[in-house]
């Protein structure tokens, strides 16, 4: 955890994330990352130079007609001070059977973004906090570039429509960091129920890299580092 709130504060500092007054939504899925990023979050808290709230905001795709059961999670926000709020939803029954997509990632994702960014406001927030991290921005870059352009998506982005912030503050932090404070500290992953997990575009980028890892080493973090200096998305 120690390792993993080092990496945070140094993007959360480099980037401004975060200032006094601030009240923070997680967007909680009940993933490692999500739920690693509330819980560090939330220790932070007792440190940090600013002083700012913590809230997480789940938003329940209802996957096959059926309500996730968050309750180990909710346990986790009650035992950190965090107000847990659940908005269930008809995501699946719109993106698998009313729409029937071919690649439903897409459409399911920028439809629980807004409804995220919905609730947050709602429950007084101005910022939103994802729990993207290194390896997640390495992956973006080379999908965007196996499209045909560069980018990524941005540590700090103003969503003038919504007048709210989102921040990622786990975008220093390598995957494995993530996964290894979600297990030592045995925090509760919600598996997803989604019918194409696991079977993904992302998931053939992230084979792609790993392999690629094996020649030259670092390279997720040299990715990083390359956005980073050629300054592209607000890196």
């Amino acid at each position: 955890m120690q390792q993993l709130m080092s990496y945070m504060r140094a993007a959360m500092e480099r980037y401004n994330m975060v200032s006094d007054g601030d009240r923070v939504a997680v967007g909680l899925s009940g993933g490692k990352d999500s739920v690693a990023l509330l819980a560090a979050l939330c220790e932070m808290r007792r440190f940090y130079p600013a002083e700012y709230a913590v809230k997480a905001v789940t938003i329940d795709p209802c996957f096959l007609g059926e309500e996730t059961d968050y309750s180990r999670v909710s346990e986790l926000c009650r035992r950190l001070g965090a107000e847990h709020i659940i908005r269930r939803t008809e995501l699946y029954k719109t993106v698998f059977e009313d729409r029937r997509e071919k690649s439903p990632c897409g459409l399911c994702a920028k439809m629980r973004r807004g409804m995220l960014h919905d609730e947050a406001k709602a429950a007084g927030c101005n910022k939103v906090a994802l729990g993207h991290h290194l390896d997640d921005a390495a992956e973006t870059l080379m999908m965007n570039l196996l499209g045909g352009h560069i980018g990524c998506f941005s540590p700090v982005t103003y969503l003038d429509r919504k007048d709210i912030t989102v921040i990622r503050p786990m975008i220093f932090a390598p995957e494995k960091c993530v996964a290894a404070v979600a297990r030592s500290m045995n925090l509760p992953v919600i598996k997803s129920a989604c019918p194409v997990d696991g079977k993904t575009r992302r998931i053939r980028v992230k084979e792609l890299l790993s392999g690629l890892e094996c020649e030259y080493d670092g390279l997720r973090g040299k990715m990083v580092g390359a956005l980073r200096r050629a300054g592209i998305d607000g890196w």
